[in-house]
């Protein structure tokens, strides 16, 4: 366990962020060997299949992931406040719940991913190739669900070393698989898949192991595994709406897919090898975003309101600050970089495009999603719901919807992106300085 209520704030954001930094690194890395391989053993149908999956999965998991932030709160402030005994009613719940969600994720994921396909506007030579990936990989459904339940566990104790070991053994067993599965069997995205799914199982296993014999109040007892009804209506209460603001965001970045798509299958592979490496920005904005969200939990329970306001300062300058370094390298690099997915030049040529339209922009998702993190462990999750359901979703549709009809290239889709994070960072300042999100909690219970 990592208090975070005492000792210094910059030590103690940085010791949590550098390993959930690390671990979405690794993953970041096993998701782009994917798309090597893939796209140099099978080729670029095979590319455009896997790496157009992003938002698709994102639209069925991110949903469920955003209901566990509401546990991962509800546990930090808990333990903020010293009530062990509630603390382990609110892991057991978790646990629960996820083996539910999880179910249900496989059921949905597998039935329903041939018609969000066509609706997407897929290509009819990518079609087949797409919905052999996805059937594939919702059968680990139950694994991705219950490892991120476990890790958000984790870290609402303060505890994000555990988490990156799991992600360093899925790494190495989805990169090895990877390797057998697609490069050796030549099992194609099939093998791509199930490379994920069986790295995903590996993950969940050894997170679930490590609760049942971790010292302190989250350790996991499995006869006690069950639902208690005030726990879960506080955890959903503060999870639905980042469940929902999460697939809705989805289902706007469907469209924009959608659009992608719609200049075929050259198109998406180029942006999708881009968003591989997109995925590189989002590793500091992850680690500080989940610190903070934790950080500040934590601190609010112990009504500390003093360090919660100086940790959100130190957070938010630094998950800015390396996102946009990380946008400029990007900006400057990226015909070099787009290169390992692909050697056709007319796939590069896509990538380039939307990385210079975007990079130097990673200052202001940086931004929103710091303060949506901060807001989130205040307990404030409507606020980044309605800001960013507002922003990414409502006004990033009809922005392309009527743009795109009237400037039909595809740099007016990747304009929508910065677009929209701007707006979102204008409204979250606002906020911030305007409401006293702080002080509304002295004299609640935690």
């Amino acid at each position: 366990m990592n208090d975070m209520t005492e000792g210094k704030i910059s030590k103690k954001i940085v010791l949590f962020a550098l390993p959930v930094f690390l671990g979405q690194l690794l993953q970041q890395l096993y998701n782009i060997v994917d798309s090597i391989v893939v796209g140099r053993v099978v080729g670029s149908d095979a590319l455009a299949a896997v790496s157009s999956s992003g938002s698709l999965i994102f639209l069925m998991v991110g949903f469920i992931q955003g209901l566990f932030i509401g546990a991962g709160v509800i546990i930090g402030k808990r333990f903020g406040a010293k009530d062990y005994d509630k603390v382990r009613v609110a892991v057991h719940t978790a646990v629960a719940f996820a083996f539910i969600a999880g179910l249900i994720l496989i059921v949905a994921g597998i039935g329903i991913t041939p018609t969000l396909l066509r609706l997407m506007k897929t290509p009819a030579d990518v079609m087949p190739s797409s919905v052999a990936y996805f059937r594939v990989y919702f059968i680990g459904g139950l694994f991705i669900v219950m490892y991120n339940a476990c890790c958000g566990i984790f870290q609402a104790m303060g505890d994000s070393r555990h988490p990156l070991y799991y992600l360093m053994a899925s790494a190495v067993t989805n990169i090895i698989l990877d390797l057998i599965f697609v490069a050796g069997l030549k099992m194609g995205v099939k093998g791509a898949a199930a490379a994920t799914v069986i790295s995903q199982f590996l993950a969940a296993s050894l997170a679930l192991l490590k609760l049942t014999r971790v010292e302190g109040a989250h350790r996991l007892v499995i006869k006690e595994i069950k639902i208690d009804p005030d726990t879960l209506k506080q955890e959903l209460g503060l999870g639905l709406p980042t469940g929902v603001q999460n697939s809705v965001i989805a289902i706007a970045n469907v469209i924009v897919q959608s659009n992608i798509n719609a200049f075929g299958d050259i198109a998406m592979a180029g942006c999708g090898s881009y968003f591989k490496l997109e995925g590189f920005a989002f590793l500091p904005i992850t680690a500080f975003s989940a610190a903070l969200t934790n950080f500040i939990s934590q601190n609010l329970g112990a009504r500390k309101f003093d360090r919660v306001k100086a940790g959100a300062r130190f957070g938010i300058f630094m998950g800015v600050g390396i996102a946009e370094l990380i946008g400029i390298i990007f900006y400057i690099f990226c015909p070099v970089l787009l290169t390992m997915f692909s050697s056709e030049s007319d796939v590069i040529a896509y990538g380039i495009s939307q990385a210079r339209t975007e990079t130097l922009f990673y200052c202001l998702l940086a931004l929103s999603h710091c303060m949506a993190g901060i807001l989130r462990g205040a307990g404030k999750t409507k606020v980044p719901m309605f800001v960013m359901l507002a922003c990414w979703c409502l006004i990033r549709i009809t922005y392309i919807t009527i743009a795109v009809r009237l400037f039909p290239v595809i740099t007016t889709v990747f304009t929508a992106y910065p677009l929209t994070w701007s707006l979102s960072s204008i409204l979250f300042v606002i906020y911030y300085f305007k409401a006293d999100w702080v002080h509304s909690f002295e004299g609640k219970a935690a």
